[in-house]
């Protein structure tokens, strides 16, 4: 019945409860106090040895036997709380926390503000976009650009994506017209000095292919996004790039994009620095770097080369067909394999024709901000069917194969955080996966990346214990209830929240409406980048150890509200009445 009423509810998950005490969740006792003006947190520690949540000051420590599993806490109406293994910030986080400063950004917010829909059409047609001719702009080659408005679709609106791409289009032309700035010639002497002292420049293609049988690692420092808002705007990149690296990251990533990103080439600078000390003083090979940027001129390309990244990336959504020959074309002129961005089969045509090596799928489409993991598969599938070597290979026995005949590298990138993930892609030959967010908001990155097994023995020694009732640490799922509008349901989303509770029980305090509850509903989905209500599916493996059941089940859970999800709370309602919700 239940699992019938999930599918035709707007709600992720429900949680329902009659008046009696003997019904309320392991471990919760009726309270004494009412809980009208109190959210409720309901912390679920199935797999982790232990936990610690702070509320207000104050904090809770859960061991591990099974009356443990599920904790019910209380917290004011500001401060929420901060899940130990996720969060590296040390204090809650609060409402105010949603805005950032722009401060260091080289396009102030007036500029920003000021630049119309038309001026950023102008400035992407300068790229020789094609755009819809009511505009009123005119496109001498519009054949160059089709794979980005899906081949002359009229109706097409510009995207975050073009619009960011759009002010750094702008914000390039200023720099680049700007007396005091570095010259083209400037920079060419930097970056021969830069080599001169600290090395030349790694391949990416040969870095990921050394890492066979291993899947390669790219992680991302990434102080926030357009999409998920503040992720860590406090860390210091250098700082990061090292815990990376000591972790067994090989590719450091690093957004150079001031505004919506909060980054800087001076972070790229110091993470190369920062991570090839380290390097030298324990005579281990250093980790790449990526200029993760909107690259639409060989000047950002040079500029990254000037201040120590190894590879920078190139995105075919926002690259003309023959802008991008020439891009990679001077990439490597100056002895830089870059990483070429696709997510339609369109745009991997346009990758490919241009003479992309390394080929990044990103599941995530820049344009609506959707993720969809299955982009990655689609595109393996499509270059199989081309006959093109890619397979980043191991044997049985989790040997490496000889790589010399691979022309190509696949890279998953973006939506992964565990080892299922990299696993998933193991299986197609992906060679690398990039990972930012999960890491960026982890209190421990260097157990996060171990967590992740991105050695083949690794993965096969951590599956190999999940059969019996043995507790494996680190699987945490975190329920804030009691969300009565889109704010605090955003606030409890960017603090790591696996579960957002909305009360559908009249009497409480905290009850919402229909509308609110939609409302709610459409916020977390769009955190979460998806349209429509997760399908969770739990099978009955008839086993008789309860704890194993207990663990596979809720690593389904875990899994699938890795994008938080929306639980539905009712109190004696009939099953008409829960659908009609």
């Amino acid at each position: 019945m239940m699992e019938e009423i999930l599918n035709d509810l707007p709600l992720d998950l429900l949680h329902s409860s009659s008046n009696s005490s003997n019904n309320l969740p392991l471990g919760k006792k009726k309270s004494k106090r009412s809980n009208s003006t109190r959210s409720v947190i309901l912390l679920s520690i199935v797999f982790g040895s232990s936990a610690c949540v702070s509320i207000q000051g104050l904090s809770l420590s859960c061991g591990s036997s099974i009356r443990n599993n599920f904790c019910v806490l209380g917290r004011g109406n500001q401060n929420i709380f901060r899940r130990e293994s996720l969060f590296s910030t040390p204090f809650p986080f609060r409402r105010s926390d949603i805005l950032f400063s722009t401060e260091g950004s080289s396009t102030t917010t007036e500029e920003l503000s000021n630049m119309t829909s038309e001026d950023e059409k102008a400035a992407l047609a300068s790229l020789e976009y094609h755009v819809p001719s009511s505009s009123g702009l005119e496109n001498s080659d519009s054949s160059t650009m089709q794979h980005i408005h899906g081949y002359n679709d009229v109706n097409h609106e510009l995207s975050m994506l073009q619009k960011i791409t759009a002010r750094q289009i702008r914000n390039y032309e200023n720099i680049m017209a700007d007396p005091h700035a570095r010259t083209v010639d400037d920079l060419t002497n930097q970056m021969h000095d830069f080599e001169s002292k600290h090395g030349p420049r790694l391949n990416l293609l040969q870095v990921i292919q050394s890492c066979q049988p291993a899947m390669a690692l790219a992680a991302e420092f990434k102080r926030a996004s357009p999409s998920k808002g503040p992720i860590a705007v406090h860390l210091d990149a250098g700082e990061q790039a090292v815990k990376y690296a000591k972790a067994g990251a090989n590719v450091i990533s690093i957004l150079t994009e001031p505004h919506w990103f909060k980054g800087s080439v001076q972070d790229m600078r110091e993470a190369r620095l920062a991570t090839q000390a380290v390097a030298a003083a324990t005579d281990q090979t250093r980790p790449a770097i990526l200029r993760k940027e909107f690259v639409t001129n060989t000047y950002q390309i040079l500029e990254a080369a000037a201040n120590g990244a190894d590879t920078i990336l190139l995105i075919v959504a926002i690259t003309p067909s023959h802008l991008l020959k020439t891009l990679i074309d001077y990439a490597r002129s100056i002895d830089m394999e870059p990483l070429v961005e696709v997510h339609a089969p369109q745009e991997l045509d346009v990758a490919l024709n241009a003479g992309a090596k390394v080929i990044g799928v990103n599941n995530r489409n820049l344009h609506t901000f959707q993720m969809d993991l299955a982009t990655t598969d689609r595109t393996v599938e499509k270059l199989t069917q081309r006959n093109l070597s890619f397979f980043h290979d191991y044997d049985q026995d989790n040997t490496a194969r000889d790589a010399d005949n691979v022309s190509y590298s696949v890279c998953a990138l973006s939506g992964m955080s565990n080892a299922e993930d990299v696993q998933r892609y193991r299986r197609l030959g992906v060679g690398m996966v990039l990972i930012g967010e999960s890491l960026m908001r982890a209190q421990d990155p260097a157990a996060a990346i171990k967590g992740l097994c991105l050695h083949p023995k690794k993965y096969d020694e951590a599956t190999s214990t999940l059969a019996g009732g043995a507790y494996t640490g680190g699987t945490k799922i975190v329920k804030v209830c009691g969300i009565t509008n889109p704010e605090d349901a955003l606030v409890a989303c960017r603090s790591g929240a696996s579960f957002i509770g909305v009360i559908f029980v009249p009497k409480s305090k905290r009850c919402v409406s229909i509308e609110q509850g939609q409302s709610i509903v459409s916020t977390v989905r769009a955190f979460g980048e998806r349209t429509q209500s997760a399908s969770i599916i739990t099978s009955n493996n008839n086993n008789d150890n309860i704890v194993s059941n207990l663990i596979s089940k809720t690593r389904v859970l875990e899994n699938e509200s890795r994008r938080p999800l929306v639980v539905g709370v009712f109190q004696n309602e009939s099953s008409d009445q829960i659908r009609h919700v």
